[in-house]
């Protein structure tokens, strides 16, 4: 599964410019994490991947769920599950709308 997962600029604009124009009203444009909680998901021991899940609000909107996955490609969670460990779970992204970051070639 190695790869540099990097793409140009303009391969960026156009995804985002595309999902735009074309995304149901109950997904977000962008989310944004705190580099603390991110840095702590990939602390995890064993981490080799962040793996991101989609999820769904009782109001109906969608939010990005991000857990670790280790070399076997296995989410990495929390005590008390199959792979119990020192793992987090992350969410409550801030989401935009209603917080937008200013206007970048991304988002605009």
């Amino acid at each position: 599964m190695p790869t540099t997962h990097e793409i140009t600029l303009q391969q960026a604009v156009d995804l985002t410019t595309r999902y735009r124009n074309n995304k149901p009203s109950n997904l977000p444009l962008s989310e944004t994490f705190e580099v603390a909680a991110i840095t702590r998901l990939l602390s995890t021991a064993g981490c080799s991947y962040l793996r991101i899940y989609y999820g769904m609000k009782e109001d109906g909107n969608t939010v990005a769920i991000l857990v670790a996955a280790n070399e076997e490609n296995e989410d990495m969670l929390p005590a008390g599950t199959a792979l119990t460990g020192d793992a987090v779970i992350v969410e409550e992204g801030i989401i935009c709308p209603p917080i937008c970051p200013p206007p970048s070639p991304l988002n605009t």
